[in-house]
């Protein structure tokens, strides 16, 4: 008998103990991320070949207490390293942990080395290489405190590298880990069904544990590198895996299907099953899961890891894709049971079904959901429209603005705004793809019906047909505070072109909350279009430059653009290039407004200024905020306008209050163009944002 520990994934202790039990193996215990359990060498033999669940098998060769360097090098100096292995194999060491004395695990891996190189070097003259990248042998230490664990790997590679999968997607899910999302399933069906099937582990792994069919048949292991290596007792067990494998597919009954919107990953897929030897079993098929293939006639399992996306721009394009996909599960798939794997679980909750069993486990450091469901029999007539009052308001709205739109030519604009207070969500369209912001629900609304309308809401528009589900973008907006304005929501970098007024945009619907182009200041931009001709024009707190486009556009003869990031200033050149407009003519300044108004030399005779509410950037000398510091702000424009200059001063705070009397006192003109500045799409939000026209007299 001797002492072994199954390292495996955090979630998976309890699959990985029962399994070590069945096949042989005494005094199990679990453990954290493992079982520690003892047996001897055939049997050790038949679990490295049979495990699905474990990650490694490692022979505990001593646990001790150091108390320094020295007692780690004794410690592994001491083991009789002759009996495992010669100086004719090559060996690693992998150290992991660290404590008061040894603050570097490259120096504990070095000492293990040292000892072990030093050991052999003192009983037989001769030492073995290092080998760091494949070597014969593989040591693993780990340190706790100072309690030290050296243990010899048994098997070398990971024991989830089956040999199957020499390819695989961007987001793969392990093998022992899809084994044990396989047995949690419990799959005893005719058929098995993965409509999002990807490189087809799950597909593998299922057909794998149906067959009975071991997963370490067609991959190499470390222990036939071993001194004590039993050929005899190896090839025995090989030799039953191998009967066992034939006498599975011979009697085979199940069937499994995938399925994958990628033909690249279709194809992927069907390569991995024919390493797995199952291509007579599997069938992989291109097919969208949003229009969910028909069932089988006969009832089985649908079993998948759809995508979940780990940044906000992903998991907003996946909500269409799971509400189809629970509308089509219950249209096609009445009397099945369906096992969904996820490392984002809210997303589940858009399939509209009502999870009878969960569990959680651990992909890497990632914890995630595996529920199952019972579609119902019935439940494929239970269909119903849902928030249909919101759907309605929608067409309605649509309707509405339809003539206008056509009219001015506008490819975006606002199509919804809190109209009905139970859907408190703004609806924006870019071109054909629609912004759904949420926004956060006051203290009062119970939180879980907040959800529930919301869920509604979405599954209302998908319902409804007015926009394609991979065009539709989920965002939550709130009071943003501090540096939570300007920070990336997601890290995707996609951007599509948007028009209004013969002017054209870059906008990103995903990465931030706003979009690169506020909507609500259309008509203000329409407006510096139609009076920059032959001006000098100043574009202050400039975001993406839209403004600047149109006084371009509308023949400025110099437009200066000052924003203090670099992000937005880029992306204001890149939408003057987008417009075949000059970047060298005009100006483009990195600063703090504020600042640079204070130090400008130069005049102009058209300011527009959209401050923010409030700021506390870094790069700003102050904190601003728009109510207590609009008098100085104004009167430091004021002081760069020419005579008869205009300034658009406009900013979005709802209970905003303008300082007539001190901005009277300046010598210009002031009039609230509040009203005016809004277009047919935000009149229903008439407090979207504040608006004037000064005039320097």
């Amino acid at each position: 008998m001797a002492d072994f520990f199954a390292s495996t994934a955090k979630g998976l202790e309890n699959l990985c103990l029962e399994e070590l039990q069945s096949l042989g193996a005494e005094n199990c215990r679990q453990r954290v991320a493992g079982v520690s359990f003892e047996c001897d060498w055939p049997t050790v033999y038949k679990i490295a070949l049979w495990t699905r669940f474990a990650s490694r098998i490692m022979l505990r060769l001593v646990e001790t207490e150091i108390r320094d360097a020295r007692a780690l090098y004794r410690a592994a100096h001491e083991i009789n390293w002759q009996r495992y292995f010669t100086t004719a194999e090559s060996f690693a060491v992998t150290f992991n942990g660290t404590n008061d004395f040894i603050s570097n695990s490259q120096f504990g891996a070095l000492t293990i080395k040292d000892a072990i190189v030093d050991h052999f070097t003192r009983f037989h003259d001769e030492r073995p290489n290092v080998e760091r990248q494949d070597p014969d042998v593989r040591i693993v230490a780990r340190l706790a405190n100072n309690f030290l664990a050296i243990s010899l790997d048994i098997v070398g590679q990971p024991l989830h590298r089956r040999g199957y999968r020499t390819e695989q997607g961007e987001a793969p899910l392990r093998e022992n880990l899809a084994a044990a999302v396989v047995a949690r399933s419990k799959w005893t069906e005719e058929y098995m069904v993965d409509p999002m099937c990807g490189s087809g582990t799950l597909l593998i792994e299922a057909a794998l544990a149906a067959y009975d069919i071991a997963p370490g048949l067609n991959r190499p292991f470390a222990l036939t590198k071993l001194k004590n290596y039993d050929e005899q007792a190896w090839s025995d067990v090989k030799d039953e895996a191998q009967q066992r494998a034939q006498s599975g597919k011979a009697n085979a009954s199940q069937k499994l299907i995938g399925y994958d919107s990628d033909k690249r990953m279709v194809a992927i897929a069907k390569a991995n099953i024919e390493r797995a030897g199952l291509s007579e079993f599997i069938s992989v098929h291109t097919h969208d899961a949003a229009d969910i293939a028909p069932a089988p006639k006969a009832k089985g399992l649908i079993l998948s890891n759809p995508p979940y996306g780990e940044r906000l721009g992903e998991l907003t394009k996946l909500v269409g894709l799971f509400l189809s996909l629970g509308a089509g599960i219950k249209q096609h798939y009445a009397g099945w049971r369906v096992a969904l794997f996820s490392g984002s679980p809210e997303l589940l909750d858009y399939l509209r079904m009502r999870a009878d069993k969960q569990y959680k486990f651990f992909n890497g450091a990632l914890e995630c959901t595996l529920k199952l469901y019972q579609v119902g029999e019935g439940e494929q007539s239970q269909q119903r429209l849902y928030a249909e009052d919101f759907v309605n308001r929608l067409k309605k709205n649509q309707k509405k603005l339809g003539k206008w739109l056509k009219r001015e030519e506008l490819g975006c604009y606002r199509l919804y705004d809190a109209d009905l207070p139970e859907y408190n969500v703004a609806v924006d369209v870019y071109q054909d793809h629609w912004v759904v912001q949420e926004y956060r629900a006051p203290k009062s609304i119970d939180a879980n019906k907040a959800r529930r309308r919301m869920m509604d809401l979405l599954t209302g528009i998908v319902q409804s047909g007015l926009v394609d589900n991979d065009k539709l973008i989920i965002k939550q907006r709130q009071q943003q505070k501090g540096k939570q304005q300007y920070q990336r929501n997601a890290n995707e970098r996609e951007r599509m072109v948007v028009s209004e007024y013969g002017a054209q945009f870059y906008v990103n619907l995903t990465d931030y909350l706003d979009t690169g182009l506020f909507l609500d200041h259309r008509n203000m931009r329409h407006y510096i279009q139609q009076n920059a001709k032959g001006k000098a024009v100043l574009n202050l707190f400039a975001y993406t430059g839209s403004a600047s486009v149109h006084a371009a556009i509308g023949g400025a003869e110099k437009v200066t653009t000052v924003d203090m990031s670099n992000t937005y200033l880029n992306w204001a050149k890149d939408n003057f290039r987008l417009n075949k407009l000059s970047v060298v003519k005009h100006d483009f300044v990195r600063a703090d407004c504020l600042a640079w108004l204070g130090k400008a030399t130069q005049t102009f005779d058209l300011i527009f200024l959209d401050p923010p509410t409030f700021s506390n950037s870094k790069k700003m000398e102050d904190a601003f905020d728009v109510q207590r510091d609009h008098v100085d702000l104004i009167a430091q424009a004021v002081a760069r306008l020419n005579n008869d200059g205009q300034l658009i001063f406009s900013n979005n705070k709802r209970q905003f209050k303008m300082e007539q009397a001190a901005i009277d006192e300046m010598g210009c003109k002031v009039e609230n163009i509040s009203k005016q500045s809004l277009s047919p799409d935000f009149e229903r939000n008439k407090h979207i944002h504040n608006c004037w026209l000064i005039t320097k007299n």
